[in-house]
């Protein structure tokens, strides 16, 4: 006998598919896109189309499993749930009741799942129960949600489904076609409707291929080019002075820092586009309406990738393009779905005085060179630090400690599984229920339990309430069902100056998600929120001028902090190391995930490195040879791929290989540092000079 089950993608992409699951006898037989789901209508990526082979794999932890052999083997046995729940109880209690107290205990966790309640919920009281350090979850995105905060109060937002009335569309840092190819089918139809589309990335990605027109920027200046376009927009009359004047702050200010100090030769020389480029590109987007820039979390991985963001977010404003449905900028509709997280996490838990590390900083953390108690124990879960955390080196060295007690709950034994003293089989997003807003569309959905739990797998949850009752926390904060913390987050937070929109629960609830599948957020069709100002800042204005940086001691205005690795500003270090190295995320894979699925392994091919061929004659390298790219933090060895994909100095490594699977045991992050962002601290990735050299 056959069911029908509706399911949600988990996994860190803003488009957030809606998914439909046949179960026959117990089993998943079919999983395909759900046709009414108006965004996803019906089609997923290559990666999601082979989610059964990860449900049903036979590589899947089955049951709890301690170490026997050293840190890094990856040599185990099998357990029971009782001895590893009452293990990691011990070892929670003895480390809490010692002198370096339950902050010695570190949570570590990002976005293996984007549910609600798996990714969350109940593990934030956990560790908020306890006592253990927090964890400031930076690594992807806070550098540009803080940038677009100081300008707008809020994250760069439109409808997204508005964007098919767009005639003039930059993906600005955004491998569009790839990682939100949902939005990439609504530019398409902008484009057959008269729309242009432009890619500006440092790298030939597969947007950029397929986009009218392909502007290589020298990556980590993103800012210097905005503030070039903005010399051009105000020099040539192309600004909008009736919405500059109505719901703009700072103008003057910023229109002279732009003339005075980003004339397009000067622009030109830092991000390495001609000055007749960047003349074209401010016209025509001066000029042709509607106007959207699609701008992405990569552009935001160096130094100054806030401030990029921030000063990216200010054009709409100077040419009006907000007024118009399909113009404006979107990175984010997150910030319009008002789940009430204090609810789910329950901050009022946490006692004064915790301490927070910061995940980008885990090989600082691990080995003892932050403030407060060594980290003596971590629990893992929704991450693989191993091969994701920058200054790869250094973590797993710390990740080798004999006296650092490690969880990992995971459904595959990754390279932190590795490491582990203890490993949790977890469940797949068939085999739990969970609850899903998104950052790339403006639909709420729940997902499903499709199957029982596989083995002897247990959810995120699950294992958290067991925990909890073992340590003797409160069972009411505990004892609650996925369903009620369900119902919880549906229970509207408070909105701050309009965001997220106090309304846009109105009328949902958790049955009807259960009866009606997908459920659009209660705002106006072709939502345009700034069309009228009512921007979320303290002055509710677009603030070119933000009071709030000058408290910080930043500059108050927009500006180009160039990355801390670059040629024109550490020539000495650019003279071992002249190369930029950015490092995409490869169309197989999903950061770490789905890198031990054959099929897409397979079509991923081995790690590559793409180099420009005058770089490559340079160095004697021939396409298909295998190379070593290195620089002070580490080495690694990938193919090299001789083309024009790149600019002359540039890298590009696409990402991320588990380092059990790369020749030489480590990948990219090898070389990359654990350096922060000018704002919100996030990582910086793409800052990383790097050499190359034929093996």
């Amino acid at each position: 006998m056959s069911r029908i089950v509706r399911a949600v993608c988990p996994h860190d992409c803003p488009d957030t598919c809606g998914l439909v699951v046949t179960v026959r006898d117990g089993k998943a037989v079919e999983l395909r896109g759900d046709k009414e789901h108006p965004f996803t209508q019906g089609f997923l990526c290559q990666k999601v189309t082979r989610y059964l082979e990860r449900v049903y794999h036979p590589d899947r932890l089955k049951w709890p499993l301690k170490r026997v052999g050293p840190k890094g083997e990856g040599r185990f046995s099998r357990i029971s749930w009782d001895e590893a729940l009452d293990t990691i109880t011990r070892r929670f209690r003895e480390i809490a009741a010692s002198a370096d107290g339950p902050q010695a205990i570190l949570p570590y966790s990002y976005a293996g799942t984007m549910g609600l309640l798996q990714g969350s919920s109940l593990d934030r009281r956990f560790f908020h129960r306890l006592g253990a350090s927090l964890l400031d979850r930076t690594i992807c995105a806070t550098a540009g949600s803080v940038g677009c905060n100081v300008t707008l109060g809020t994250r760069a937002v439109l409808d997204p489904e508005a964007v098919v009335h767009s005639r003039y569309i930059i993906n600005w840092g955004s491998n569009t076609s790839v990682t939100n190819m949902h939005l990439w089918t609504l530019m398409h139809q902008a484009r057959k409707a008269g729309a242009r589309i432009i890619t500006i990335d440092p790298y030939r990605c597969k947007t950029a291929t397929r986009s009218d027109w392909w502007v290589p920027i020298r990556p980590g200046t993103d800012a210097a080019l905005a503030l070039g376009l903005m010399h051009i927009l105000w020099r040539d009359g192309l600004q909008d002075d009736d919405y500059l004047e109505r719901y703009c702050a700072g103008t003057e200010e910023l229109r002279e820092r732009a003339r005075k100090d980003y004339a397009p030769d000067k622009v030109a020389n830092i991000t390495g586009i001609p000055v007749a480029d960047i003349e074209k590109l401010a016209h025509e987007y001066a000029t042709t309406r509607p106007a959207l820039i699609r701008l992405n979390y990569g552009m935001q991985r160096h130094r100054g990738g806030g401030m990029a963001v921030r000063t990216i977010v200010c054009l709409p404003a100077i040419i009006g393009a907000w007024r118009h449905v399909g113009g404006g900028a979107l990175l984010s509709t997150s910030r319009l779905y008002p789940f009430n997280n204090a609810r789910l996490e329950r901050p009022d838990l946490i006692p004064p005085g915790t301490r927070t590390i910061n995940m980008v900083q885990l090989a600082e953390a691990l080995n003892g060179e932050l403030p407060g108690p060594p980290v003596r124990a971590m629990y893992v879960y929704n991450s693989n630090p191993a091969a994701v955390c920058p200054d790869q080196a250094r973590v797993l060295q710390g990740l080798k400690r004999e006296d650092l007690f490690t969880v990992v709950h995971e459904q595959f034994a990754t390279d932190t599984a590795d490491y582990a003293d203890i490993v949790l089989p977890a469940t797949t997003q068939l085999e739990h229920f969970d609850l899903h807003g998104s950052y790339g569309h403006l639909y709420v959905q729940t997902n499903e339990q499709a199957i029982a739990p596989l083995f002897e797998a247990k959810s995120n949850n699950d294992v958290f309430r067991l925990l909890a009752r073992r340590m003797g926390f409160e069972p009411e904060t505990f004892d609650v069902t996925d369903e009620q913390l369900a119902a919880e987050a549906l229970e509207s937070a408070p909105s701050a100056r309009g965001f997220p929109p106090p309304q846009a629960f109105q009328d949902l609830s958790l049955d009807r998600l259960h009866r009606e599948g997908p459920i659009r957020l209660n705002v106006p069709e072709n939502y345009a929120p700034f069309a009228q100002g009512g921007f979320g800042t303290p002055s509710g204005k677009c603030e070119f001028y933000s009071p709030w940086m000058l408290q910080q001691g930043m500059d108050p205005l927009p500006t180009y902090t160039p990355p801390a690795e670059d040629p024109q500003t550490c020539p000495e270090l650019a003279a071992r190391y002249p190369l930029q190295m950015v490092s995409p995320p490869a169309p197989s894979f999903l950061n770490s995930t789905f890198v031990n699925i054959d099929t897409l392994r397979k079509a991923a091919g081995e790690p590559t490195v793409e180099i420009h061929p005058a770089d490559a004659a340079a160095r004697r390298i021939a396409d298909g040879q295998p190379v070593r790219v290195f620089n002070d933090r580490g080495s690694f060895r990938a193919k090299a791929v001789v083309g024009e994909t790149v600019k002359v100095g540039v890298l590009v490594t696409q990402g991320i290989w588990w380092n059990k699977y790369a020749a030489d045991g480590v990948n990219c992050n090898t070389t990359t540092s654990s350096r922060l962002t000018d704002l919100g601290a996030g990582a910086t990735f793409f800052d990383n000079l790097v050499e190359v050299v034929a093996e």
